[in-house]
């Protein structure tokens, strides 16, 4: 008898951890086509839209004016894309510096016509209103 509840009790956890893995892999999956859309603003230059079209959490941290100059500093000279591939892509509820919340951090190898395989990090987050919006990038 103590065996049945054991297993029973061994199948349950497998299925929660199932059931959480699941809802993470659908928030990603969420989350992805915007990052990529944010990111093809960022690549025709629409610096301010990508601003306007930033998580509240962003916005609050960064002034418009100083993100369209840190692009042009560090965008403009790599010139365009080349290609992008996702590297990896993570579901979190907590990261460093952060309000806790749903982040899923994504990794994109990208090649530029005037600089080969940098690695871009954009961060969506479930903003206020519901919707995935980029609250971080960073590029190495």
């Amino acid at each position: 008898m103590a065996w049945k509840v054991i297993i029973g009790l061994g199948m349950a956890s497998i299925l929660s951890v199932c059931v959480v893995l699941a809802v993470e892999s659908d928030r990603v999956k969420v989350a992805q086509p915007s990052a990529e859309s944010w990111l093809t603003m960022v690549d025709e230059g629409s610096y301010a839209d990508s601003w306007n079209q930033a998580a509240g959490y962003f916005k609050g941290a960064v002034k418009q004016e100083k993100w369209q100059d840190t692009l042009q500093l560090l965008r403009k000279p790599l010139g365009k894309v080349i290609s992008r591939e996702v590297k990896s892509k993570s579901y979190h509820t907590s990261l460093p510096g952060a309000p806790d919340g749903e982040y899923v951090v994504i990794q994109f190898e990208t090649f530029f016509e005037n600089k080969k395989s940098v690695v871009e990090t954009v961060t969506p987050m479930m903003d206020r209103d519901g919707k995935w919006r980029v609250s971080g990038y960073f590029i190495k």
